[in-house]
């Protein structure tokens, strides 16, 4: 599968918005969104006036960005949950929050999901006790995710978990720092998802 191999702050950059794509240094003074807080590129400081549909494009290139998705498989999870009915927003944005990568990096077992993702591939954690080495492995309410036995001796793994050791965990996840085990409480509601994205546009630009 491609995957985006440039350089990650352009993407915060192009949209305006902290995506935290680069974990500890998004909150540091060394963000480049702080220090350029305009587009990248030769007109990156246009004051051109935004189109209806570019406003719905950035909205969608965001939630993308911000999840490391590609279009494809954002697209894919669309169409999810226009099936599912209710709201296809926040449908959308929960199926998003419940992949296994994401979980992993909101229980602070990953700097990023980029690296949450990575460990994942590497076959660091278990779901329900099994092993799970797919990043888009979907939870559900009630499933248990935890480090591997012997991954817990390695020194990258001892490392992220000291560096996140303070980081607060979402409601809806339930975090025994002590078992190095977490689990999925109940899907997200709105509310509990920090994701800065507004989700009726992109339901709007998948609508046209």
């Amino acid at each position: 599968m491609a995957r985006y191999t440039g350089a990650v702050c352009k993407l915060c950059r192009r949209e305006g918005k902290k995506l935290f794509l680069k974990g500890d240094r998004c909150y540091t003074g060394k963000c480049a969104l702080e220090r350029r807080s305009y587009a990248p590129g030769q007109h990156g400081q246009g004051r051109k006036k935004p189109t209806e549909y570019s406003i719905q494009l950035r909205a969608k290139q965001t939630a993308r960005r911000y999840y490391g998705l590609q279009e494809g498989q954002f697209h894919k999870y669309f169409v999810m949950a226009e099936r599912k009915g209710g709201v296809t927003g926040e449908t959308l944005l929960q199926i998003c929050e419940s992949r296994l990568d994401n979980v992993i990096y909101l229980l602070g077992w990953g700097n990023s999901r980029a690296e949450a993702r990575q460990l994942v591939t590497h076959g660091h954690f278990t779901v329900n006790g099994g092993k799970v080495d797919i990043p888009s492995y979907l939870l559900k309410a009630g499933d248990s995710v935890g480090i591997r036995g012997k991954s817990r001796d390695s020194e990258k793994i001892r490392q992220v978990l000291e560096s996140n050791a303070s980081r607060p965990v979402p409601q809806w996840l339930d975090l025994n720092r002590d078992a190095l085990e977490g689990k999925v409480t109940e899907l997200p509601s709105r509310e509990q998802i920090a994701a800065p994205v507004e989700e009726h546009l992109i339901v709007e630009f998948y609508s046209k």
